[in-house]
């Protein structure tokens, strides 16, 4: 098992940038492959990117990439996401969560999941 937590979020204009970072507890963190995801009030939470232990199996929603990147740091039990060029659209409150297995945008397979940090981008 483990616990995550988000943090980052904020009110940035259009263009602007953020980094969110997902701290994590628990021994084996580097058994888990980590994803992001996002929901608007409203609307069905949706997959943003995903990564494996490794930094050479990433995935990316069309909406996001180029823009966004996915990264982590396994000493630091820390997974973190550059958000870059930010649109209006990018609002929503933003998860971390946690799959024993491989990184998917599927959300029912992650076991685990942060509170959400809250993400408003201005136009």
């Amino acid at each position: 098992q483990v616990q995550l937590v988000e943090s980052g979020g904020g009110l940035v204009q259009a263009g602007g940038s953020l980094r969110l970072s997902c701290a994590a507890s628990g021994r084996d963190f580097s058994k888990y492959a980590m994803g992001w995801f996002r929901q608007a009030p409203g609307k069905e939470r949706e997959f943003v990117a995903a990564k494996n232990w490794s930094s050479f199996v990433t995935y990316y929603a069309d909406s996001v990439k180029g823009r966004f990147t996915i990264s982590r740091n396994n000493a630091a039990n820390t997974v973190y996401l550059q958000m870059n060029s930010l649109k209006p659209e990018d609002t929503a409150v933003y998860y971390c969560a946690a799959t024993f297995g491989r990184p998917t945008m599927i959300l029912g397979e992650y076991s685990y999941w942060g509170q959400g940090t809250q993400v408003t981008v201005s136009s």
